[in-house]
């Protein structure tokens, strides 16, 4: 222990008592649940759970107390695992370790109380996430007055770590957002979104980009991807080693990408209608015509996938069938799970979001990026803070993350639809329910092979919900599970060798029967997915020498201008 112990010892108090006014708060909240509701029994789990936690903060307090008697000789403090807390400076001063171990403990009671909370299952998730929110921000380490490390830092740098913390922050606050990596690392076009092809067609919504051969024959039936509007298409063309686009051309596939528009004012008024027939159903039947094939493989990645099958549900509702296979990439069909994104979305919010934007408007993508960020706290908001800010560094350049700042708006009509209609209501999964494009939604109508893929970790689009599409489409279906989440298990290049993938062929009614069957291999997914669209894509053909066709002529190369249009 050195130094003056008591603006330590006062940072200390300061930052108890937050925590101490935080757990009143959450019991008095508790209270009121059961005070408006029928009268209960006294909770005795939470009688213990106060009980164990004070009677671990008398130890924990005396161990400290101890260790500052006896300097280096005490017994340490528990260990702390918790990567916020790995550097020496958090150990050598008994201040700094303990209240490190004094966060720790509230954090697991906070988290223990919002789950032994006596209210319904929905209200008991929305408050252990909202509680991990607030717990993920109070820790020491995002806090001038109590991270040793900012000390340490300013101390070896001397002060120059505080001024490029400073400019740091100044130049977010001017960007809006917080940066994660080194922008200026990397340039669509240049070394992201880099495989070659060409525009060949566009409206006010998309461009669609055909890619170049890179093998002497190809499939004769091409792929056509949807990506998600929420984010920009070349999370699927990142870096040459890791793009999913690049993989699936050089192994003689033909590819057409859905390049969707990022909108501003002018576009505000656009609907789901317009995503279904101007976006989805407009590049199939482009992609159909150029390529000459009687049908075409489809291609949808999360939201992307939704829009795809409610696309192909209106084309069938039309007597038309342009898909012989169908892939859902960590895709939403029933939302009866619909991952923690549910947490931001109920009655009262989506009421006043079709009021504010219901008929024209935008939903901004700094408020999507922030509220995406916020669903990984830790990882996407606070160790940047930590390191960018308190520390004064600079991010390392990572290609995931520039593609994950380059956020995208949503049309308020769009949007407002989206969350009522999929998230509020789950309408999509019931037959004949949902109005769309002068028809009604049936997904079982799609009896195409579909393959699905999900991500055991996602916190988007949950595993098991994904698993449920199987129940809702009519064809024959391949499930298959990618460790890791919702971004990082798709972009699981083979080369990589990285994360391994579960895959079942036994018939199964839930996802629990599923998962009890499969089979883990090591490596990315992508492999067997080539395979099983090989089966589907019609014969090998002579490749093409020229994109387009006398109708859709070559617009500009990709990855084309509506993709570096900016939020």
């Amino acid at each position: 222990m050195s130094g003056n112990p008591q603006p330590e010892a006062a940072a200390m108090q300061n930052y108890l008592q937050a925590g101490q006014a935080f757990a009143q708060g959450f019991m008095n909240v508790i209270a009121q649940q059961q005070n408006a509701a029928p009268p209960v029994p006294r909770n005795e789990a939470l009688v213990r759970l106060q009980r164990e936690f004070a009677e671990r903060h008398a130890v924990l307090w005396q161990a400290m107390l101890r260790r500052g008697q006896e300097g280096a000789g005490a017994a340490p403090l528990p260990e702390v695992k918790d990567k916020r807390f790995a550097a020496p400076a958090w150990s050598e001063s008994s201040y700094y370790d303990y209240l490190r171990q004094v966060y720790l403990l509230n954090a697991e009671f906070l988290g223990r109380l919002a789950d032994a909370a006596p209210v319904d299952a929905a209200a008991r998730d929305r408050m252990k996430f909202f509680t991990r929110q607030f717990v993920d921000a109070m820790a020491p380490s995002n806090f001038v007055a109590t991270n040793p490390e900012f000390i340490q830092t300013a101390l070896a740098t001397q002060g120059a770590s505080i001024t490029a913390g400073i400019r740091n922050l100044i130049a977010d606050l001017r960007k809006g957002r917080i940066s994660m990596t080194d922008d200026d690392a990397f340039e669509v076009g240049r070394n992201l979104a880099a495989t070659p092809g060409q525009v060949i067609f566009e409206n006010e919504l998309i461009q669609l980009i055909q890619y170049a051969p890179q093998t002497d024959k190809v499939r004769e039936r091409p792929l056509v991807i949807v990506p998600p509007c929420i984010n920009k298409f070349y999370i699927l063309d990142l870096q040459p080693s890791n793009s999913f686009v690049a993989h699936a051309v050089a192994n003689g596939i033909a590819v057409f990408l859905v390049s969707w528009r990022n909108p501003q004012a002018e576009l505000g008024h656009l609907g789901w209608d317009d995503y279904v027939e101007r976006g989805a159903l407009k590049a199939l039947a482009v992609a159909q015509e150029i390529s000459g094939a009687d049908k075409v493989s489809a291609l949808g990645f999360c939201v992307g996938g939704t829009i795809l099958a409610a696309a192909l549900s209106v084309a069938k509702a039309r007597g038309q069938d342009p898909v012989a296979s169908l892939t859902l990439l960590t895709s939403l069909l029933d939302f009866s799970d619909g991952g923690e994104v549910t947490h931001y979305v109920d009655a009262a919010s989506v009421a006043a979001r079709e009021a504010a934007i219901g008929q024209g408007g935008l939903l901004r993508g700094a408020e999507l990026a922030s509220a995406f960020s916020s669903l990984r706290a830790n990882d996407l908001i606070w160790q940047y803070v930590v390191g960018n800010y308190l520390k004064g560094g600079k991010p390392p350049a990572f290609d995931l993350l520039y593609w994950n700042a380059d956020s995208t708006n949503l049309p308020g009509p769009f949007a407002v639809w989206y969350l009522r209609h999929l998230y509020l209501e789950n309408a999509l999964r019931e037959p004949g329910r949902l109005a769309m494009c002068g028809t009604t939604a049936d997904l079982s109508r799609l009896d195409m092979p579909a393959y699905l893929y999900s991500s055991r970790e996602d916190h988007i689009v949950p595993w098991k919900s994904a698993y449920l599409s199987r129940g809702i489409l009519g064809g024959e279906t391949t499930f298959v599970m990618g460790a890791s989440g919702h971004i990082a298990g798709v972009i699981n290049p083979p080369a990589s060798g990285k994360r391994s993938h579960w895959r079942s062929d036994a018939p199964a009614a839930t996802a629990e029967d599923w998962l009890a069957t499969a089979t883990e291999y090591k490596g990315s997914w992508w492999p067997h997915w080539i395979e099983w669209l090989r089966r589907f894509a019609g014969a090998e053909r002579k490749a093409g020498k020229t994109p387009g066709n006398r109708r859709y002529r070559p617009i500009e190369a990709a990855p084309g201008r509506y993709v570096k249009e900016k939020a």
